[in-house]
């Protein structure tokens, strides 16, 4: 059965989605900070270097295998994948540590898919407050109700008892939260990298800080310390560019309640984290930064953990180095918050109970979720085709419908417009007004949906008001809000 909960309408949506931007650069910027320290650290002692390699990812430095891998990487390696054409999935994590009272909670979640095959790269955010279901104990049919941000820490704390044996070693809470996240979003993750708080503030410091702008004053009464308070008087950031220590960057990234609201909402932090970690990686490729290797090196050891070698390092760095941005997708499973349509996702209880924040998916199968990671790298030659798209609502009982298809598709990069309402309709349509002209997206476009391909003229079939007549109009019916909400 169809159910939805009532919204307030929002304001016309915005054809620019701050989603797209999400913390952009943060692979590429933790990345590139560890190779500053891998490709500087040679120069170091063999010993301080080792112990680097070793407290970061749980290997010791051999030196032949490294060699080997260059030459010709071997099956199954991140280098031997992308060598092949075959996608490679990371994992990225941003956690407190032990200066925070929860210090494994995962609090930045971060999907990083890439294709070399089209030389793109897929960032999709995942909100820390999602409620999952998971199954990490030894008796797999046990599930615990909890946010997803919660996964890295089950198999280091006594949160939850007997723990499988897979969820073991330097990796466990790596292994737990790829798990978890994989099975929400279909992925198979083959690598993790995990940073606290005190390495992100250690590493500006050994950069010697950073410059960062802001677009508007940053006011935060809410700010906390470290001892389960708040900072007496708030913390203060007037607009403009400023220079950055590590403690002062670490609160610009952080702040979550800004007296401004363009910086108090999760898209605010994201950006300002996005120019935070931009920042860091300029700072980090310069001749200075390579300079400061020995600090870094300091920095990092002890508070970045991963399964990643040398070898995976190199080569995920080698591959993106000069990625272009238009090759970038930037995606944010999300729900509808204020003016943003949101996706996948709503806000209600979940399981966790009233008044603690949470959310939940639209369908709790994951199948819809998986469906868009399937499909998120969109064949060139099909955006090449550049059809314009509408998405029209005809499910009468799922308001916004169209809304949220068209923040959920709007990073692959098709042609979309601004949906409308339409007459109810029990089946989804695919209004071609072309004449043909655009057979990819249209076969595209019927994959992902469904329902049939009807040759449309600009009379008919009566269009909806505000409805275009040009190019292609998918009409979503009822059977496609079922299978949105995985029923």
């Amino acid at each position: 059965m169809l159910m939805f909960r009532a919204r307030p309408k929002r304001a016309r949506r915005s054809r620019y989605n701050v989603s797209y931007r999400l913390t952009r650069s943060v692979p590429a910027a933790l990345l590139a900070v560890l190779l500053v320290a891998v490709l500087v650290g040679v120069t170091l002692t063999y010993k301080r270097f080792d112990d680097f390699v070793s407290a970061t990812t749980g290997h010791h430095i051999n030196p032949i295998g490294e060699v080997v891998q260059v030459v010709e990487p071997a099956p199954g390696t991140l280098a031997y994948k992308l060598k092949h054409g075959q996608q490679v999935n990371i994992l990225l994590l941003g956690m407190g540590g032990e200066q925070n009272d929860a210090p494994y909670l995962t609090d930045s979640i971060m999907a990083v898919s890439i294709d070399p095959t089209s030389n793109r790269v897929m960032m999709a955010s995942i909100p820390r407050d999602l409620v999952v279901h998971m199954n990490l104990q030894s008796n797999s049919n046990r599930v615990w109700t909890n946010k997803i941000n919660a996964a890295y820490e089950v198999p280091l704390t006594n949160i939850i008892c007997c723990v499988a044996s897979q969820y073991a070693g330097p990796n466990a809470g790596g292994l737990a939260a790829e798990h978890e996240v994989g099975k929400l979003t279909g992925l198979t993750f083959d690598k993790y990298i995990a940073v606290d708080f005190k390495a992100f503030r250690d590493m500006v410091n050994a950069l010697g800080g950073v410059d960062v702008c802001l677009s508007t004053n940053l006011d935060d009464y809410e700010y906390p310390d470290y001892s389960n308070g708040y900072i007496r008087g708030g913390i203060h950031y007037k607009a403009g560019c400023q220079h950055l220590n590590g403690e002062q960057a670490l609160q610009v990234a952080r702040s979550r309640h800004a007296q401004q609201a363009q910086q108090s909402s999760d898209f605010g932090r994201a950006r300002r984290q996005q120019d935070i970690m931009q920042a860091i990686k300029k700072k980090a490729t310069t001749v200075n930064g390579f300079a400061k290797a020995p600090q870094l090196l300091d920095a990092l050891q002890k508070n970045i953990h991963t399964d990643m070698t040398l070898s995976d390092m190199k080569a995920i760095y080698d591959w993106g180095k000069n990625l272009p941005d238009s090759s970038i997708i930037r995606w944010a499973l999300t729900a509808p918050s204020g003016a943003e349509d949101g996706n996948l996702l709503d806000a209600f209880d979940c399981g966790m109970g009233p008044g603690v924040s949470q959310l939940c998916p639209d369908d709790p199968t994951y199948t819809m979720i998986h469906k868009f990671f399937r499909s998120a790298f969109i064949d060139s030659k099909t955006l090449g085709e550049k059809a314009p798209v509408q998405f029209v609502n005809g499910a009468n009982n799922f308001p916004g419908l169209d809304s949220r298809v068209t923040s959920l598709l709007d990073p692959t990069g098709l042609q979309l417009n601004d949906p409308v309402g339409h007459r109810p309709s029990s089946t989804t349509q695919i209004l071609d007004y072309s004449g043909g002209q655009f057979p990819l997206t249209t076969k595209w476009l019927q994959g992902f949906f469904g329902g049939t391909v009807v040759a449309a003229t600009p009379t008919s079939p009566a269009p909806a008001s505000g409805q275009q007549t040009y190019g292609i109009v998918v009409v979503l019916g009822h059977d496609f809000a079922l299978r949105w909400l995985g029923e």
